[in-house]
């Protein structure tokens, strides 16, 4: 194995799984933040609970860990697909 690939591998890794608990991070803080606003905060509270009940169901009622069971799950598909990518681009040199 080569050093260019262990590299790849963990910054695919790693980004693949950040990526989605940032995404579920802003989405959360953004329908908090409508909630803050009068008239449409009724909206912000729906889609807030709608993405919790979301995460309940990943988390086996823990938004927390279905919030990290995403992440894991992306992360692994990352590194499968960089790895696919890896020894795909070798054979066709």
């Amino acid at each position: 194995m080569s050093s260019n690939f262990l590299r790849s591998l963990s910054l695919a890794t790693v980004l693949s799984f950040f990526a989605p608990i940032s995404i579920v991070a802003g989405s959360l803080t953004g329908t908090w933040l409508l909630t803050c606003i009068p008239g449409i905060g009724t909206i912000g509270q729906i889609a807030t609970n709608m993405l919790l009940d979301f995460l309940y169901t990943f988390g086996g009622g823990c938004p927390f860990q279905g919030m990290l069971t995403i992440a894991i799950v992306c992360g692994f598909v990352g590194a499968l697909f960089d790895t696919y990518a890896f020894y795909s681009f070798r054979t066709q040199k």
